[in-house]
């Protein structure tokens, strides 16, 4: 990737000026008329090195003499590349030759392995709009590190125990019909309902939470009773939860809920109080961290019951026995979480289980109402499963064409994804069904049709085989924006990839949408005595566009 290559001879050449671990850009512009890409590196070290940033980057720019690009500066010391035509028709029939292969696995294999943790809704619940940021989040981070040829298990770490079982149990048993439930078709409708009606009661007679927790520490101990109850609850949870995820086109390796570390607890606990770490206070066991750097951590409860922070620490260790100490653990889980994390990681990091890299938070910003936080407690929520069939609706009246429920569902869905995805996965998002379901501009309905278009293109050339080699000269102005676009699409991947950063996709992939569709309105392609360059532009569009909207966990249709 001629970025990072020029990235590495930038390195070399500051390394010979006494630089010993330089830290600099090298990115694509946002506008081609400053060049292909550009460097800050002079700006950085100028000043370290003595010299003005113009005359650095004059340097660099002497170091760095290529076939593959010439070199400009601007003030006040940016360097700037603009890439060759033979660079450009190298990649350009390089696009066309591997397909849907071009821009993966660019880096070389490395012995390390990354779990990413995503999704992990709370049995019993049916999703919210809520869950819908951390399940495609996640899933287009491991696509990503997946498609750079990292080692990726995809995990989704349910919410399979805690206080709030017992709570469901005792609701089920107080208020609930279990034939009832089990003869529904949607059983987990009829448990939120005892779930909410629960938290109503208990508002009202506070010391029903009691029997909530007794229930719960009955559950620890291994009541049948309880047991058999969790277990059903479990069964008709994940019934719903893989309609959905199929829906989504969200897929996971492993299902490890919180159940599953909890024996592994009492290891965990021993290893805490042999190392110290473990605090009383009245009867609570706490972590305290050094110089007050975070709150206290309650890892076990007064009644002797393990919270989730006990069992997320019993997971991790899980994790290291069975995959070393080379595994990187990625957590999608809202931005509210974030204290929690930070609690989490240092006190991992006091156990000496991993180090400052191996251990990410990706945080995404929280879906809320307009006027109210939604809350499942209140019932205050927006099911997922409405907004995904509302999605769908509005997709069938987009045209004719997608009338048919399969294209709708691939549509809708995009829909839903793209608005989601093209934000910053750390800014916070009003509800709003507009914008959610919004099928217009910056859309995914607009890049699907986008890439149908080329398919239709393709399909009407008589020679439907597209020639392996073409050149690059002569551009008009279409044409020049459009292959210049299409050459930053492994920089952009890989930037993504680096900041575990999905709109990086989006927006590039609208810039690409909107390059083809000027060169397409104003460039014969079929009738053009240059279609064979013509035809390889548009082949190349086609195959980044589907690349890229894979990433995103989209489907692009072939006609819309």
């Amino acid at each position: 990737m001629i970025q990072r290559e020029v990235k590495e001879k930038i390195k070399k050449y500051l390394n010979k000026q006494g630089v010993e671990k330089p830290v600099f850009d090298v990115i694509s512009t946002k506008n081609l008329s400053d060049g292909d890409f550009y460097t800050n590196a002079a700006l950085k070290y100028a000043s370290e090195l003595k010299i003005t940033p113009i005359d650095m980057a004059t340097d660099i720019s002497k170091y760095l003499e290529s076939p593959f690009y010439t070199t400009n500066i601007s003030k006040p010391g940016f360097l700037n590349f603009v890439l060759s035509s033979l660079y450009l028709s190298n990649e350009l029939n390089n696009i066309n030759k591997q397909g849907s292969d071009y821009a993966g696995t660019p880096e070389p294999l490395e012995n390390k392995v990354y779990i990413v943790e995503y999704s992990s809704p709370n049995i019993a619940k049916p999703f919210s709009i809520g869950h819908f940021r951390s399940t495609i989040i996640g899933d287009v981070i491991a696509n990503l590190l997946e498609f750079s040829g990292k080692k990726v298990i995809r995990d989704n770490h349910l919410g399979d125990w805690g206080t709030q079982f017992g709570k469901l149990i005792y609701a089920i048993k107080t208020w609930g019909n279990l034939q009832e439930i089990e003869s529904s078709p949607d059983p987990i409708k009829l448990l939120v309902d005892l779930y909410v009606k629960f938290h109503k009661e208990a508002e009202i007679n506070p010391e029903l939470n009691k029997l909530g927790r007794l229930w719960f520490k009955k559950l620890e101990k291994g009541d049948v009773e309880a047991y058999e109850l969790w277990e059903k609850c479990i069964d008709w949870s994940l019934l719903e939860f893989n309609r959905i995820y199929d829906l989504l086109r969200v897929r996971f390796d492993t299902y490890i809920g919180e159940s599953k570390a909890v024996p592994k607890t009492v290891e965990v606990l021993k290893e805490l109080e042999d190392k110290k770490l473990l605090k009383k206070d009245k009867g609570a066991g706490l972590v305290y961290y050094p110089n007050n750097k975070y709150p206290p951590l309650m890892l076990v409860k007064e009644d002797g019951t393990t919270l989730y922070s006990t069992r997320d620490l019993a997971t991790d260790k899980n994790r290291i026995s069975e995959y070393g100490n080379n595994v990187i653990i990625i957590n999608e889980v809202g931005s509210d979480q974030n204290l929690y994390f930070e609690q989490l990681y240092e006190l991992e990091r006091m156990l000496s289980w991993f180090d400052h890299s191996q251990r990410i938070h990706v945080k995404h910003g929280l879906y809320s109402l307009k006027d109210s936080k939604m809350s499942t407690r209140k019932g205050n929520v927006v099911w997922l499963d409405d907004v995904l069939h509302q999605a769908v609706e509005e997709a069938q009246n987009l045209s004719d064409d997608v009338k048919n429920k399969e294209l709708a569902t691939i549509v809708g869905i995009g829909a839903l994804k793209w608005n989601d995805l093209k934000h910053e996965a750390h800014k916070d998002i009003v509800f709003d069904w507009n914008e959610v379901l919004n099928m217009n501009g910056n859309s995914g309905p607009y890049i699907q049709y986008t890439y149908a278009r080329t398919q239709s293109v393709i399909a009407k050339s008589p020679d439907t085989i597209i020639e392996p080699a073409v050149s690059v000269t002569n551009l008009n102005t279409y044409e020049n924006t459009l292959i210049r676009t299409i050459v930053k699409y492994p920089s952009i991947v890989e930037r993504a990839t680096v900041e575990l950063a999905p709109h990086y996709i989006c927006h590039y992939l609208f810039s690409l949408a909107q390059a083809f569709n000027s060169f397409y309105n104003s460039t014969p392609i079929l009738s053009s005595d240059n279609k064979a360059f013509r035809l390889a532009l548009t082949n190349s569009t086609a195959i980044l566009l589907k690349s890229g909207l894979n990433l995103l966990g989209i489907t692009a249709p072939n006609r819309m």
